[in-house]
């Protein structure tokens, strides 16, 4: 297997859905952080071998958005693309698949990542609204047309459609939306309220003090938000400089409302936004004369029940280790993604606990510093838009580590359906 270098990694500033990024469609969110990957290093249009994206809602008008950026991007039409979903881990699947063909031999320079447009998630509507809409379609006169029309009684179903960002963030195997598979962690590994609002108020004041300090400045490239080509967008929208654990406090339970914990104040919001990678082979490192930013040493995926798959940063990590044939005590930082406050309170216990482990059927890791995890906050202050999460989280690893020059890093985040992704990587900046 050859060496995978990250040679260059960005991002957009994430923004609440329905917010400053509202207008801009999930290709958009990344054609443009391609174009600037491309530019930084120098790579001709046509040198660059496949575009790889993940993406989770995946827009009707553009049902291939890997192809779409990649041509958006102006990188040569032979150059080809394709859009994976995994999830929460779609981002982190697009990195793992280029990892592969780069290790193996079959491409030099890849550019992969996450977009996702959470704001543009389409409302879905019943079979009976869909037949009315194909019968209209295929009327050929106006009088058809009217008796089509006529005949339809059910014009309620037209102000009842469904919302399909909270379909899809309903488990269909289990039935239980992510927030409940979070809530049923919390009873079993007893976390208190009181804890996932500190765990939740320190992620703001990591994020906040991160802005301050102007950490995230390397790696987001600014975003035009919409139409007005004046009007850009500089920094994540989520942290809040005002949150305290008094604010948290009075949140009422969001997805259980009698007997829950989990409030909207120590869960991620729902996001837009973008990742990117420049991925090369080692030849393409020494041809373009590129000075990488980190080797991308292995990925791991693990699968769990989806009822408790917030659990999965600990299995993957587990495995990633494992495969690395590393330990966790030489990982100088480590990202697992926010989906919920009680999710990574719980994987913690699960690190450190033998026996807690051993019902996975994996070891325990031990435990994990708090001072190395999610240094400058995580999806609770900075959000989660769920196709570009697993890459964001590598590329907010990779800088972080260049700023403090630490060697090992690893990254990781749970995934709906249940599932875990990791993946380690050394820095060479």
């Amino acid at each position: 297997m050859k060496a995978v270098y990250l040679v260059q990694g960005n991002r957009t500033p994430q923004s609440k859905a329905g917010s400053n990024l509202k207008n801009v469609a999930a290709p958009y969110l990344g054609h443009y952080l391609v174009r600037d990957l491309v530019d930084q290093c120098n790579i001709p249009n046509d040198e660059v071998d496949e575009v790889i994206i993940g993406n989770v809602g995946n827009p009707p008008k553009y049902p291939n958005v890997g192809r779409v950026i990649a041509l958006e991007a102006g990188l040569d039409k032979k150059t080809s693309g394709y859009t994976v979903h995994r999830n929460c881990a779609s981002g982190m699947e697009a990195v793992s698949q280029g990892f592969i063909k780069i290790a193996s031999g079959r491409s030099d320079v890849i550019v992969a990542g996450g977009v996702e447009s959470m704001s543009n998630m389409p409302l879905i509507y019943g079979e009976d609204v869909k037949d009315f809409f194909a019968k209209l379609a295929m009327a050929k006169t106006p009088q058809d047309k009217l008796r089509t029309i006529a005949k339809f009684r059910k014009i309620h179903e037209f102000f009842n459609p469904v919302i399909s960002i909270v379909q899809g963030l309903t488990d269909p195997f289990c039935g239980l939306n992510m927030g409940q598979t979070a809530e049923k962690l919390a009873r079993e590994f007893e976390i208190s309220r009181e804890e996932q609002d500190r765990f939740a108020n320190e992620s703001h004041a990591r994020a906040i003090a991160a802005q301050k300090e102007g950490k995230f400045s390397d790696e987001i490239i600014p975003i035009v938000k919409g139409k007005k080509l004046d009007e850009l967008m500089y920094e994540d929208d989520g942290p809040r400089a005002d949150s305290s654990m008094e604010k948290l406090a009075k949140l009422k339970p969001y997805f259980e409302k009698k007997t829950g914990s989990v409030t909207v104040g120590n869960a991620c919001p729902i996001t837009d936004g973008g990742s990117m990678w420049m991925m090369c082979s080692e030849e393409a490192v020494k041809k373009y004369n590129l000075q990488p930013m980190a080797r991308l040493v292995d990925y791991h995926f693990h699968g769990l029940e989806p009822e408790r798959m917030g659990l999965g940063p600990a299995l993957a990590l587990e495995g990633v280790l494992k495969r690395c044939d590393m330990s966790l005590g030489q990982m100088d930082l480590v990202e697992i993604n926010e989906a919920f406050a009680a999710q990574v309170l719980a994987c913690l216990q699960v690190m450190k606990d033998e026996k807690l482990a051993n019902r996975w059927g994996i070891n325990a890791i031990g435990e994990l510093d708090r001072d190395k995890l999610n240094v400058n906050g995580g999806a609770i202050a900075l959000g989660h838009p769920v196709g570009s999460t697993g890459s964001r989280l590598i590329v907010t690893l990779a800088h972080e580590l260049k700023r403090r020059g630490a060697k090992y890093g690893a990254a990781s985040l749970c995934i709906g359906g249940g599932q875990g992704g990791a993946v380690i990587i050394e820095n060479l900046a």
